[in-house]
């Protein structure tokens, strides 16, 4: 038992309880992390809680983890695209064991100069997710190496909200189904999600109230129905073919991706910066500026926190500049009690009041 060095790595040597010699990688360029590992191991082989490693090929974990993501997620088509970038860079037949936090740093590294941090770190959550998959179906047994991966730190620097004059320009060069879903967005500020998986048994036309399942979340919340929303349900009603309120017209069944279509109507109407969850942060926006109470919004979004809502309150920056507008004249209407021997106005506002104190003296 004991621990050497196989280049710049550590490695630990070990019995297990069956006495059959055992040789694992720490993945760590510094011996004490190889020290802690072999301590667990000695740990777990006396409680008996010892379970040997797997060779696990990343390929085919790569493919048990899209049918999960297929039955469990509304947005398997995203990861199947981030999943092709991983595969590329670390090999397909990479076992799991041997991505270690440096492989992972280097992804990361060489991904950024493609892609954005944020693009970047998406990548990494899902690498992340599958890990800890992985150590729950015991396909591997070690500690999950994106842990030790710092992400990329995302500035918020504003939220790109959609303009009056953008959304006429969006609904005029967009597809008629699309148009629709463009309004119904933005007058209920639901998530794609939350949209493709609406269906009728969720509308309530006589409280005007849609329940909303929400497959992020899986909750279920209330979302009022205003006229616009109720003028593209009436309008899919009469022509339903499907439980789903908005579904393939082509095929009937519900919609799964809209970006190609939305896509080239933002070409059109020469829009950049601009997808579908952009229509959500302006209905939020737009509930802002009108006044409309920040806990109100974090509600109809769907936020667990009334923080996450906060970041929408930089954009009524025009209702703020008006608020404290209205504290310009306040001070000037005060009335200001001096004695006469203090009734010079010199230094006051010229539009003060003056009122004498008559028991001074």
């Amino acid at each position: 038992m004991g621990i050497y060095r196989r280049g710049d790595v550590w490695w630990i040597d070990y019995y297990d309880k069956k006495h059959e010699r055992m040789q694992e990688s720490s993945h760590s360029s510094i011996k004490r992390d190889a020290e802690e590992l072999l301590t667990l191991r000695k740990s777990e082989i006396f409680r008996g809680a010892y379970k040997r490693p797997v060779k696990t090929i990343f390929e085919q974990f790569g493919e048990r983890y899209m049918e999960y993501a297929k039955a469990n997620k509304r947005s398997w088509l995203r990861d199947e695209q981030m999943l092709k970038k991983l595969k590329n860079f670390f090999g397909s037949e990479c076992e799991l064991s041997e991505i270690s936090p440096a492989e992972v740093e280097g992804y990361k590294l060489n991904r950024r100069k493609e892609v954005s941090g944020s693009t970047v770190n998406r990548e990494l959550a899902l690498l992340k997710r599958m890990f800890n998959l992985a150590i729950d179906w015991d396909l591997f047994r070690d500690i999950n190496p994106v842990r030790r991966v710092k992400f990329f730190r995302e500035l918020n620097i504003g939220i790109r909200v959609v303009s009056p004059d953008e959304e006429g320009k969006l609904l005029r060069d967009a597809a008629p189904y699309i148009q629709d879903v463009i309004r119904f967005a933005l007058n209920t500020g639901l998530r794609t999600g939350e949209i493709f998986t609406l269906r009728w048994s969720h509308v309530d036309f006589e409280k005007s109230i849609l329940n909303v399942f929400a497959p992020k979340t899986q909750k279920t919340r209330a979302v009022p129905i205003n006229a616009e929303a109720r003028k593209v349900l009436e309008a899919w009603e009469r022509g339903r073919k499907s439980e789903f309120v908005f579904y393939n017209l082509e095929t009937g069944k519900p919609l799964v991706d809209l970006k190609s279509g939305f896509g080239r109507a933002c070409r059109k109407a020469g829009i950049d910066g601009v997808s579908w969850h952009t229509l959500r942060h302006t209905f939020a926006s737009r509930l802002v500026n009108r006044g409309v109470d920040i806990v109100t919004v974090q509600q109809l979004l769907g936020h667990s926190t009334v923080t996450i809502t906060m970041r929408y309150t930089h954009t009524n920056l025009d209702s703020k500049h008006a608020a404290v507008a209205k504290l310009e004249e306040f001070g000037d209407n005060l009335v200001t009690v001096c004695t006469r021997m203090q009734q010079s106005k010199e230094g006051l506002s010229p539009n003060a009041v003056i009122s004498y104190d008559v028991g001074a003296h």
